[in-house]
């Protein structure tokens, strides 16, 4: 169990992955700043707080905008004094169009939140774990298992996670003298709002629609923890989780 001391940042905690993760966090001892959007869905995960668990703190920012997400994270070393762990999943997709017709105004959209929003995150992080005594901490950030094998008409979120990958492995090359670690977890088929289509069917490869089982996003939110509750000597640098019998091993 974390020591209640530790603090965490998640973002897109409003719903899904974020959601769960959040939760599984505060009922682990740790207290956790919840960033998102809207702050009627942050309000709900805060809502379901495991009692002797850590504190909820409410941040709403958009992660596409400097300012805001800067304002998020000195609100959150305001209350809770230091940062341990920043959980990088805030994320968003396009229309599964293909590329030639794909608006630039929604490339550019999903570039902001699933690539420049993590770094902007992650450099908030980094300022604060690097000041801080103890220094140190570490940052897990949400890829997805398009960062290593595509889907069909998804360049935009695809090029991204390929984004975060190569964010990853920079944090921690260049964090690693200051104590901060950094994950990439790349996950496939949780269970949650953004995924319920795959139960009527999602296009697959060869331009068959077909059902893809899912698994469910408890299992997301037990890795993270784990990662999370590593010793900063150690650390998981990418991981896949993902629904077993999904079309994933072999995707052509």
């Amino acid at each position: 169990m974390a020591d209640s001391s530790r603090v965490a940042m998640v973002t897109g905690a409003g719903s899904g992955i974020g959601r769960a993760v959040a939760l599984k966090l505060q009922a682990a001892g740790y207290d956790v700043a919840l960033l998102g959007r809207r702050v009627s869905e942050l309000e709900k995960t805060a809502a379901d707080a495991a009692p002797g668990g850590g504190s909820f703190l409410i941040t709403p920012a958009d992660v596409m905008f400097e300012n805001a997400v800067h304002g998020a994270f000195q609100k959150t070393l305001e209350v809770f004094g230091r940062l341990d762990l920043l959980f990088n999943n805030a994320g968003t997709f396009t229309q599964g169009v293909p590329i030639e017709d794909l608006p630039v105004e929604e490339w550019r959209r999903v570039v902001d939140v699933n690539l420049t929003g993590p770094f902007l995150c992650a450099r908030e992080a980094i300022r604060i774990m690097k000041a801080q005594t103890p220094k140190g901490g570490r940052i897990i950030n949400n890829g997805s298992i398009s960062a290593q094998v595509p889907r069909p008409y998804s360049a935009a979120y695809t090029a991204t996670k390929h984004g975060i990958t190569g964010l990853t492995k920079s944090i921690s090359l260049d964090c690693r003298a200051d104590n901060i670690a950094c994950s990439q977890i790349d996950i496939g088929n949780a269970a949650t709002d953004l995924t319920a289509k795959m139960a009527d069917g999602i296009l697959q490869a060869d331009g068959r629609v077909m059902v893809e089982p899912r698994m469910d996003v408890s299992h997301v939110a037990d890795a993270v923890l784990y990662i999370a509750n590593l010793p900063l000597d150690a650390n998981v640098q990418q991981m896949t989780l993902m629904a077993t019998t999904m079309p994933f091993i072999g995707r052509g």
